[in-house]
């Protein structure tokens, strides 16, 4: 569930911690590039782009070649490639989301196919977590490469509310019900929630169907079969958080916080909530927000618990895999765009870089760069969650089309605030076209 925002944000934040420092990126020109260069399109992000444009100036000199990076804001740069992309102004090279945001484009044949590239060089896809790749993957072909880091969503505690409780964190959803008794007791909302942003309750539904249903309910929805919003996974999962709802686990205010100016991650940094399902741009925001409890070591971070009788594999991981650069189809040197992804996204050098800004790539056997890395217990934990994962499903706000997605986070909305229904809430969303 990248939001684009919420990845500025975090960049912003890594960079405020101390983590990471750069220049801001700037827009490129309004028309087509040079003769000769190979336009590569990214959002801005201080910490991100410094390491980008350092991978463009070693790319340029080893391969005498002439790419250029163009940085964007968030809103502004999905609007350019909307209008861009099929015109003589495509970029060559271009940041996307991977999943539905890159299925629109590979529809319009739009995006140049890697799957020949990765056959004649298996060792170039093999060196990505093949959970992640699954994203850019559309049609059984692949259309993108991991450009910056895992975001799953992340289980977290706040230590000294834990201690003080004598409780430990969930492992079962029986131990998420008898939590939410035990801070409820002790006047603590059990899980904070940013209710104003349908995003954040998203995040609950994602998880409770996987673990229930596994992979395969939501791949119906996204697949548009009829009755997949009536599935029993889809019912069973919305009678659980309805019930998680009614208890109290959210406490009665929850409309009224926003993530974005910090109310959620303030009342869980204040032992105000001893939980916060979250993705995993919330230690960052932490170190900018309320450097001394993750400093402390007071915040703490688990998977999300497993679900009795539930079909769905328990080491699953929902969230946003990753970010990804694709090959505009129309690109005049698609050979020189495709090189400089194969010797950039997977160089020591580039690797290292995002590694030093907080980042944790998909790329296999990054353990001992992790280690020896800045917030080396988180970093390694977000790796080995991801990579033990059999299946990483991505938000759904983000894999569905655009318009399915606002109704579906409309409707959350109203069903949080107990204005609709399981019933109605399935079938508002089985109409959302």
């Amino acid at each position: 569930m990248f939001r684009n925002r919420r990845g500025a944000r975090w960049l912003a934040l890594i960079t405020a911690a101390g983590l990471a420092a750069g220049g801001c990126g700037t827009s490129g020109p309004a028309g087509g590039g040079a003769p000769g260069e190979i336009r590569v399109w990214t959002l801005q992000g201080d910490a991100v782009n410094k390491v980008e444009r350092a991978g463009v100036e070693a790319f340029n000199k080893s391969a005498n070649a002439k790419v250029r990076l163009e940085t964007f804001l968030n809103d502004p740069y999905k609007q350019k490639l909307q209008v861009s992309m099929g015109s003589p102004n495509a970029p060559d090279v271009f940041f996307n989301w991977g999943g539905g945001h890159l299925q629109q484009y590979v529809g319009a044949k739009q995006v140049a196919d890697l799957t020949p590239e990765f056959d004649k060089d298996p060792a170039w896809r093999d060196a990505f977590l093949p959970v992640v790749m699954k994203t850019a993957r559309i049609g059984g072909r692949y259309y993108g490469v991991p450009e910056r880091g895992m975001q799953p969503i992340v289980l977290f505690h706040n230590k000294d509310v834990f201690e003080a409780a004598g409780a430990q964190p969930p492992k079962t959803w029986d131990d998420v019900l008898k939590l939410v008794d035990t801070f409820k007791a002790r006047d603590i909302t059990p899980f904070a929630l940013a209710g104003s942003q349908g995003w954040t309750e998203l995040m609950w539904l994602e998880y409770l169907l996987d673990r229930v249903g596994g992979p395969a309910a939501f791949q119906a929805i996204m697949d548009g079969r009829p009755g997949a919003w009536s599935d029993p996974a889809v019912a069973r999962s919305l009678s659980m958080l309805r019930d998680l709802i009614d208890r109290g686990a959210f406490g009665t205010n929850f409309g009224g916080v926003d993530y974005d100016v910090g109310g959620a991650s303030t009342l869980f940094a204040k032992g105000k909530a001893a939980m916060h399902l979250m993705g995993s741009w919330e230690y960052a925001t932490q170190l900018g927000q309320n450097p001394d409890f993750v400093k402390k070591g007071r915040m703490g971070w688990t998977p999300f618990p497993s679900v009795p009788g539930g079909t769905g594999d328990p080491r699953n991981v929902v969230g946003n895999p990753s970010n990804f650069y694709s090959v505009g189809a129309a690109s005049k040197d698609k050979a020189g765009a495709i090189r400089f992804l194969k010797e950039s996204m997977t160089s020591d050098a580039y690797v290292q870089g995002l590694i030093s800004v907080g980042e944790v790539p998909a790329i296999k056997g990054l353990e001992p760069k992790l280690r020896s890395g800045p917030d080396a217990p988180y970093a390694t934990f977000i790796y080995s969650l991801v990579s033990a994962a059999p299946d990483f499903t991505q938000s759904w706000d983000q894999a569905l089309t655009p318009s399915v997605s606002q109704a579906l986070l409309t409707n959350l909305q109203k069903f949080f605030l107990k204005e609709i229904d399981p019933r109605e809430f399935s079938a508002a969303m089985g109409k959302a076209k």
